[in-house]
């Protein structure tokens, strides 16, 4: 193999601290936000501000929910949920919010956290999110006319750091038609990420063993690890953005290898309405299947590795086994770890990955090249309006990864 790094500066957040008191002074649980904003040292102690729950558009998410709302001077209290949490927090610093409390939008502790983004430095409040229950009890009070007030504390600090994204391609095989597998490096803050992305980093480890351990590929094949994709999909992002027209028409085909061991997996193969995904879907769905597996096609979401290569037209597909209660519940918790994994699932979707991988290497009779032109003009009109959705997803990835895996995507 062929190993290089690929460096690239981002901003890194760490909350060393987050606190919230109720209207009884007492603390109550509170996890914070990646890129969550610090409030004034010793935190803020503010009038709880309710405001209108909307589970259908989101609450608080577009501006005209703000109408007639006062949070100005106060701490917001929003439901969690539709919308990216950042939007929610852009629109509480425009109305003068000095903080918001978020509450879940599913009931208990065992929840997870979310990303706002490096591009949102600035624009938005301090938050910290609390249990739906707790939410759901002020918020009565507060429509009852109760006046509460509450405490936030969050202690965060940004700073420039230096990360990678770690490549290694077979020195043998064409290398202008190239066979690329991805997954990422990184966890989030809040645990050790033994599934996401854990299962997909040591998948691609074992299927680059098994490729060395032969000769005679027609076609070249790169593994990615991809940092910092937890903060935005930033280093997948950073790769995809810097590779000349050249250098992505040789990659003729991407598959994506996020979260493949779900403790109570489902079974998903990513396609697009991008002909040339099929022949890469088609071997992983046919696999699965053979062996039992339940596997179904399913859209891709908007926000794993994958965004910044479709968003350049290559053919793309991958493995995904669910995000969130129930086949995930330590989903971004302390508890994904060796225990939350279902080795089945693993395993065979390794497998399926490495098979995948093999029938490309030897050929990629049929794949049609990155998808960037078209003669026919309805084709035309659907694929810029392919390209324009994953720009878009590129821009809400950047800006508000609310989480890894979008749910209405897939539950």
């Amino acid at each position: 193999m062929d190993t290089w790094i690929q460096p690239f500066n981002h901003t890194f957040e760490q909350t060393r601290k987050i606190e919230v008191k109720g209207p009884d002074g007492k603390p109550v649980h509170a996890i914070t936000l990646l890129y969550n904003h610090a409030t004034p040292a010793g935190g803020v102690t503010a009038q709880l501000a309710n405001t209108p729950v909307d589970d259908k558009k989101g609450s608080m998410c577009l501006p005209e929910q703000w109408t007639g709302v006062d949070v100005k001077g106060k701490l917001a209290l929003i439901k969690r949920g539709v919308c990216g949490i950042g939007e929610k927090l852009k629109l509480a610093k425009q109305a003068g919010a000095l903080g918001v409390i978020l509450y879940n939008q599913e009931p208990g502790t065992s929840y997870g956290s979310a990303t706002l983004g490096a591009a949102n430095i600035g624009q938005l409040v301090p938050c910290a999110l609390i249990p739906l229950e707790i939410g759901t009890a002020w918020g009565a009070r507060l429509a009852a006319g109760e006046e509460l007030s509450a405490h936030l504390l969050v202690d965060s600090i940004f700073e420039t750091r230096e990360t990678w994204n770690l490549i290694s391609e077979t020195k043998e095989g064409d290398p202008n038609n190239v066979v690329m597998l991805g997954a990422h490096l990184d966890s989030v803050q809040a645990g050790p990420g033994v599934n996401d992305d854990g299962s997909g980093s040591t998948a691609l480890l074992e299927i680059m063993g098994s490729f060395k351990k032969f000769k005679g590929f027609k076609n070249k094949v790169r593994f990615a690890w991809w940092g910092a994709e937890e903060s935005g999909l930033v280093g997948s992002l950073y790769y995809t953005k810097t590779l000349s027209e050249k250098q992505a028409d040789k990659i003729r085909f991407y598959f994506n290898y996020d979260m493949i061991g779900s403790i109570n997996a489902f079974f998903r193969v990513y396609q697009s309405q991008n002909p040339g995904d099929a022949h890469g879907s088609h071997p992983l769905l046919t696999y699965l299947i053979s062996k039992g597996f339940p596997a179904e096609i399913a859209p891709f979401g908007t926000s794993s590795d994958y965004v910044g290569f479709l968003n350049l037209g290559i053919p793309s597909s991958g493995l995904f086994t669910g995000a969130g209660a129930p086949m995930d519940p330590c989903y971004h918790q302390l508890c994904d770890t060796l225990d939350n994994i279902d080795w089945d699932a693993l395993t065979f979707n390794a497998k399926a990955a490495a098979r995948a991988a093999a029938q490309l290497a030897l050929s990629l009779d049929g794949v049609p090249p990155r998808n960037k032109t078209t003669v026919n003009i309805r084709g035309r009109a659907n694929l810029l309006s392919q390209f324009e959705k994953w720009s878009r997803a590129e821009i809400e990835a950047e800006n508000s990864k609310s989480c890894s895996h979008k749910h209405q995507s897939w539950v």
